[in-house]
């Protein structure tokens, strides 16, 4: 597999182009074995990914403690690995628990959001112990967005605890040689933006928010982060599944039933790569590497199947000329960096 060089001030790192998210392995939207999910890890290392997120909220615990036994016999120098900040697990009732309805047959525990400088040290404390390795490549600070918080006001405040706190935290870590790179998990483009005009951020972990049928970061985001350096780490490249499915009745958009307007728009991209011979799906993972900012593109999985399928899409061709028709159909962005 390719892989992308980030160097942004000495504290290079490698990435596949395919990286691996382990949300799906923290059972969201349905459980998965123990054996299921190191299948599906080992087929990921097999494909030649070397980049694994995870996240403390991933089946809260569930996803990094899954990958301990899966890391346990891996060299450590050969993968890179990225885990979150933000959240503490605390013990709870079982149905006091979180993610009822999203995560399931996880352990029982309440998230506490903890943006300050223990908050983050704790977190990070934490998934060292289930991850079972003595050191994180980069740490994200996770879900400081409306879309998790609900509204602007709550987003403002949340970025007010962590910038004055919490982003220090981070800030040491790095200065110590203890993580090579930190940045944000962060649902919308927007509070990107308002972090690194704020703070001296690596990489942005963007969910969704460049991909095949939203371009809007290229209006200024993406231009701060070419100019200062940072890194992109694209998840969410088929804005949970639509771009993937296609636009059938009940396609997933932003973790919900897609409104009439996106299956419209969908359904125009998807004609428009049929008449190239290519499909919506090769398209979509495809299109987010082709920014000079983006270093890797996480998809995720829950079978081996999946990941493999995911891998075989990086090697097909795709004609500029697809490209071409998009942009002149008005189905993509004039400024979209394409081949």
């Amino acid at each position: 597999m390719k892989t992308r060089y980030f160097d942004r001030i000495g504290n290079g790192i490698t990435f596949t182009e395919l990286g691996f998210g382990t949300a799906p392995l923290g059972n969201l939207y349905r459980a998965v074995s123990d054996e299921d999910a190191q299948a599906t890890l080992e087929a990921a290392w097999k494909t030649g990914c070397r980049y694994f997120d995870t996240a403390p909220l991933y089946g809260l615990g569930l996803s990094e403690t899954r990958l301990n036994p899966f890391l346990r016999g891996k060299k450590r120098d050969d993968y890179v690995l990225s885990s979150k900040v933000g959240r503490l697990l605390r013990v709870s009732p079982p149905d006091q628990r979180t993610g009822i309805g999203k995560f399931f047959e996880t352990p029982s525990r309440k998230e506490v959001y903890d943006y300050s400088y223990d908050g983050v040290m704790r977190s990070f404390e934490a998934s060292l112990e289930r991850l079972g390795v003595d050191r994180i490549d980069i740490l994200y600070v996770h879900d400081v967005d409306i879309f998790t918080h609900g509204s602007k006001e709550a987003s403002d405040r949340r970025i007010e605890e962590f910038m004055s706190s919490g982003y220090y935290g981070l800030l040491a870590l790095r200065d110590q040689g203890v993580i090579r790179a930190f940045g944000g998990g962060i649902n919308e483009w927007q509070v990107c933006q308002t972090l690194a005009e704020r703070g001296d951020f690596d990489l942005f972990l963007l969910a969704g928010r460049y991909t095949l049928l939203e371009q809007e970061a290229l209006a200024t985001f993406l231009p701060l982060c070419e100019k200062r350096g940072i890194g992109i780490v694209l998840g969410g490249p088929y804005n949970s599944g639509i771009l993937a499915t296609g636009p059938k009745p009940g396609a997933f958009y932003n973790y919900t039933e897609a409104p009439q307007d996106v299956l419209e728009r969908v359904a125009s991209i998807e004609a428009v790569c049929k008449r190239h011979g290519v499909r919506l799906i090769e398209a979509a993972l495809q299109f987010p590497l082709q920014h000079p900012s983006v270093m890797s593109v996480i998809p995720g999985g829950q079978r081996p199947a999946e990941v493999e399928s995911n891998r075989a899409l990086l090697d097909v061709k795709i004609p500029s000329a697809l490209w071409a028709d998009l942009k002149q159909e008005g189905l993509m962005r004039a400024d979209a960096p394409t081949a």
